[in-house]
């Protein structure tokens, strides 16, 4: 049997179930390879495994009773510290909040709990999560698994970085621009952004309102797409405190109804230029689509660069006119990445009403267009991002003749956050420095079990997660 730490999370549930596996040797080897590892990587920021080792006793002895078990029964996992988990921090890696330790469990933690997994701790994060990389003043920066000198990305960095390397078996992350994708893009590892709602971002910080609850949304993070598909079943479902919920089943799809539902794929959008491995790792996928019996044709939708637009006039305008007021006089105690994300957001005028009103106006007239253009195509295949994970401190890059900016990189994601589309990452390809590159698909709004089935096609016929070098 391969090592503990490398076993998808639903081998380890059904392992532990049929008493072939403990959950206290589980949680073990994954302690001792926190303590192996960590350090190069600085994921974890907060590790708990006094508690973990007594919840992996008692979920031993629940097996041993015969208990009925839960999906994750034993099962050890991280979580963002940007999401409330009782007892441990949840500051969202930044001065502001240092020392903030939740009081309670948000509603998917305690659906977590409920189900059996074991959290080990919590993951690092930027500050306030306003980059496509984690690094801040509180605890440093995170490591790529890949490549130490490479960021693993942002915001759901320390979570990638942990999931990859095998050391938790799976957890969640949040995504307002890329957040969960980037970081699954990076890292080699499988992501979920579900639609606003459909799994509660109650005692997500920043709070989800607002414009954090028509873009930002919280998801699975895991090295398989049936890991991803466990990781949602748990935590999906309304919840009050999230003003995006509402009451919609989970609907599986059987294969045959798959195979008649058309995919468009496209390798680049005409303005963001992607690198040539990124561009075959779409055609890639596509055809690994094809082989398996689906229709899948080149299909660029139109629309989607003023979903670019009008995103950053959510997010990055109205997150500075948030954030703002919260940060200001507190200067010395931000981190360079956070100030440079508010002096970007800070160059262009505050909404007035009647700039509020025609943003808004014009978001729902974008994504009516790209509602009607996906009734022939309900699933998406394109890149994640333009480049493969970056040297710490990069800004830009020379991408097929052009220079890429770092605003620009991660548009990919950017639209359908704007949209409120569920979109997933596989890992596909590899760029010629050995790093992982994953592709992005997109389904229509509530439809994160399609866009999981078609996933989890593209990882079967195109392989999926290898173990990193480190």
């Amino acid at each position: 049997m391969p090592e503990l730490t490398s076993l998808p999370a639903v081998v380890l549930a059904e392992e532990i179930r049929n008493q072939k596996l403990s959950p206290v040797e589980v949680v073990k080897a994954h302690l001792t390879r926190i303590e192996k590892l960590n350090p190069k990587l600085n994921a974890f920021i907060h590790l708990d495994a006094e508690a973990a080792l007594c919840r992996a006793r008692a979920a031993e002895a629940a097996v041993l009773r015969e208990k009925e078990l839960g999906a994750l029964h034993g099962v050890p996992i991280s979580v963002k510290s940007a999401i409330n988990v009782a007892g441990m921090r949840c500051e969202a890696g930044t001065r502001l909040r240092a020392g903030h330790v939740a009081s309670q469990d948000a509603p998917l933690v305690q659906r977590l709990r409920n189900s059996g997994a074991i959290i080990l701790g919590v993951t690092n994060t930027p500050e306030l999560l306003m980059a496509w990389e984690t690094d801040n003043l509180l605890y440093g920066r995170a490591n790529n698994p890949w490549d130490l000198s490479r960021t693993p990305g942002g915001s759901s960095g320390g979570e990638a970085a942990a999931i990859a390397a095998g050391l938790s078996a799976g957890g969640v992350g949040s995504d307002g621009g890329g957040s969960i994708r980037v970081p699954a893009h990076f890292s080699g590892i499988c992501g979920l952004k579900p639609t606003p709602g459909r799994i509660p971002a109650t005692g997500h910080y920043p709070n989800s309102v607002g414009p954090f609850a028509l873009t930002g949304v919280v998801g699975p993070m895991a090295r398989t797409v049936a890991d991803l598909k466990v990781l949602f079943e748990v935590m999906q479902g309304p919840d009050d405190g999230d003003p995006g919920a509402a009451p919609v089943p989970v609907r599986w799809l059987d294969q045959s109804d798959l195979e008649t539902i058309h995919i468009g794929y496209f390798e680049d959008d005409s303005r963001t230029p992607v690198t040539p491995e990124t561009r075959a790792a779409v055609r890639t996928a596509a055809e690994g689509l094809r082989s398996a019996g689906f229709q899948a044709q080149s299909f660029l939708p139109k629309g989607l660069d003023r979903a670019r637009e009008l995103w950053w006039k959510f997010f990055g305008i109205t997150g500075g006119m948030l954030l703002g007021p919260m940060t200001r006089g507190h200067e010395k105690e931000l981190s360079p990445i956070f100030k440079e994300f508010y002096r970007w957001a800070a160059a262009e005028p505050c909404h007035t009403a009647e700039t509020l009103l025609d943003m808004w106006i014009q978001r729902d007239i974008v994504r009516m267009q790209l509602l009607e253009q996906m009734r022939e195509f309900p699933i998406l295949l394109c890149p994640v991002a333009s480049i493969p994970a970056f040297k710490h401190g990069e800004r830009c890059w020379e991408v097929e003749g052009q220079t890429v900016k770092y605003l620009d990189a991660w548009s990919y994601c950017e639209w359908f956050n704007l949209l409120g589309f569920p979109a997933a990452v596989v890992p596909v390809g590899k760029s010629p420095e050995g790093l992982p590159i994953g592709i992005q698909i997109v389904g229509r709004p509530w439809r994160e079990e399609t866009v999981l089935i078609v996933a989890a096609e593209i990882e079967r016929t195109c392989g999926g997660w290898h173990e990193p070098p480190l």
